[in-house]
């Protein structure tokens, strides 16, 4: 890591212009032609496609007042992590866009973008950083100023959302680097540890000067714990109080099978919208919300078994539940006067998909509004734009054709809304009478609730797997059980056991990809296989079809003592014409 001295870069305009082409965007006619860039709002609302597919991607956004957004990018490389946007001819496109801030550490899972008080803010897993606006030029001519630097490095949930009091605080969510501060993280059955270390340094929120140099996590004030991970934050300049969406804990029936199954895990924990005040311990590790019990349940590496209560009553408690697994990304709380008067005040919420509710559908993919009266919510969660997704149902989040993540308000009461699949971005505007606005106009969008993508789904007739194992036996017994055996042990010698297997379940990155190739391409050894070694020939089998390798290797997947998600036969269909445009080997673990 570089000193903060080095950090601090002067970033003048005409190096960026030296470094960064700005460059014209196709109009995308096709992409405009295409009622509200494909998404469906209520009624009188109508969406403008501002980029329709950002080099690099989009995670957050903000907007100057002058209109100029500010995109950080999902994919940064040497030109950038972020980038800037102008529409100079007044169509609502930008038609400039140009990458700049070359900062270290851009990762890809930097969170925040934030107009306040005439700068920028953003951040990446590691840093916050700001740089001065100048409303004259659309890139930052100001010095890149290093106001945060988390020592402890990138892990898991290591974003940096932002949020500002009015009053020189800017508060950091530090994201907890565990599932539930097991003794081993995220491995069956691993209990908990009593005491939970790592709220000392994680899982929570922390308050510093939003304008002093060079600080890190000792020189701020922990003003909130017990948030395992915090994506969405926003301060209410209304109720002068810090709100925010945290993301529940995974996993449950993969680590805990006995005490809980695969609905209970597809169903739980509710994603909590929460009121912080300081001092405020919303339970993490030792607590969950259940959003059917409507309680904070025990966590099972606390002794928990889906009924225990015990002291979940003592915690901050969700001022509303949303269903579980839908990631809330984004918040933003509407101070803007273009929209109708009920819109004042209350909270936009940019859910960006869950990706862990199998065998169950996916759900999420929405941009929620939630009306607010005295700093509560003053009606039910609102489906305010949906048709992100671009299908029915979704079984694997990659099927998604668009996640939304971030959001941000115009200078004319306009709301912003990016997507981290294409980095496309879009301007909603109310046009309309807004003084002849009805609840009439939300009838459209409630009924959107009782699709796949928001209902809770049904423990039997909504099971995707269960179709899929019967026929994954016959393919199992027909073409794998002579060489891996009946019981997935294989035979200790040449053939390589899958129960437990990593080749079979994948780790944190790989997942289904490498045994769908594995399925495609073979393998030749030797290999090692929970560390022990193998060597021998698995002959490919290219010549099943696609939904057959998906059938397959779900049940492999789901037997033998194994637990993960099902494979899709789209997700076959992917890899396989991949292999077939690159032809790239498989990998050893």
């Amino acid at each position: 890591m570089r000193s903060f001295k080095k950090q601090m870069i002067l970033l003048p305009v005409a190096a960026f212009l030296f470094l960064n082409l700005a460059f014209i965007l196709d109009k995308g006619k096709k992409n405009n032609d295409e009622k509200n860039g494909g998404l469906i709002l209520p009624g009188h609302f109508k969406a403008t496609v501002v980029v329709d597919s950002l080099k690099g991607s989009a995670r957050h956004l903000a907007v100057n007042t002058n209109g100029d957004i500010y995109v950080k990018l999902r994919f940064p490389d040497f030109a950038g992590g972020n980038a800037a946007l102008r529409d100079t001819n007044g169509d609502g496109r930008a038609d400039t866009i140009i990458k700049f801030a070359d900062y270290e550490d851009k990762g890809t899972y930097g969170t925040s973008m934030r107009v306040h008080n005439g700068y920028l803010y953003f951040s990446s897993e590691t840093n916050v950083y700001r740089t001065r606006l100048n409303p004259q030029t659309l890139v930052p001519d100001g010095p890149l100023e290093l106001l945060l630097h988390d020592a402890n490095g990138r892990h898991e949930h290591d974003a940096k959302p932002l949020a500002f009091d009015g009053k020189g605080h800017m508060y950091v969510a530090f994201g907890a680097p565990s599932n539930a501060c097991q003794e081993q993280n995220r491995v069956p059955g691993s209990p908990g540890i009593e005491g939970c270390p790592l709220l000392a340094e994680y899982g929570g929120i922390w308050q510093f000067d939003e304008a002093k140099q060079g600080q890190q996590q000792k020189d701020g004030k922990r003003y909130a714990t017990g948030l395992r991970s915090v994506v969405a934050m926003d301060w209410n300049t209304r109720e002068n109080c810090l709100y925010v969406v945290a993301h529940g804990r995974d996993d449950l029936h993969m680590l805990f099978p006995k005490q809980f199954n695969a609905w209970q895990s597809a169903v739980m924990p509710a994603e909590e919208f929460l009121k912080v005040t300081e001092g405020s311990d919303a339970g993490w590790p030792y607590y969950f919300y259940d959003p059917i019990k409507h309680l904070k349940l025990l966590n099972p590496e606390y002794g928990g078994d889906g009924k225990k209560a015990g002291e979940g009553k003592k915690y901050n408690q969700p001022i509303m539940a949303f269903q579980a697994h839908w990631a809330p990304n984004d918040l933003l709380f509407y101070t803007g006067d273009q929209f109708p008067q009920r819109y004042r005040n209350g909270a936009f919420i940019a859910f960006h998909g869950s990706t862990n509710r199998s065998p169950y559908p996916q759900g999420g993919y929405f941009v929620c509004f939630v009306p607010f009266k005295n700093g509560k919510p003053a009606g039910n969660w609102e489906v305010f734009a949906d048709g992100f997704t671009g299908r029915k149902t979704v079984i694997s989040a990659s099927e998604a054709r668009y996640r939304p993540m971030g959001l941000a308000m115009g200078p004319d009461g306009s709301l912003y809304v990016s997507e981290t699949e294409k980095g496309k971005i879009w301007r909603i505007s109310y046009t309309g009478d807004k003084n002849k606005f009805t609840r009439l106009q939300l009838q459209q969008m409630e009924a959107r609730k009782s699709t796949s993508n928001f209902k809770r789904p049904d423990p039997l007739r909504n099971n995707l797997m269960s179709g899929m194992l019967g026929n994954g036996a016959k393919l199992y017994r027909n073409y794998c059980a002579g060489c891996h055996q009946p019981n997935g042990k294989g035979d200790g010698n040449l053939f390589p056991p899958l129960s437990g297997s990593e080749w079979v379940t994948g780790g944190p990155y790989m997942d289904k990809y490498r045994a769908i190739q594995v399925m495609l391409k073979g393998l030749e050894g030797p290999i090692k296989v929970a560390n022990k070694p193998y060597n021998s020939v698995m002959p490919k089998h290219d010549f099943l079809k696609d939904e057959q390798i998906a059938q397959v290797l779900t049940y492999i997947r789901n037997n033998f003592g194994n637990n993960s998600s099902l494979v899709t036969a789209e997700e076959v269909k992917k890899v396989r014409s991949r292999l077939k445009q690159q032809a790239p080997d498989v990998k050893k673990p």
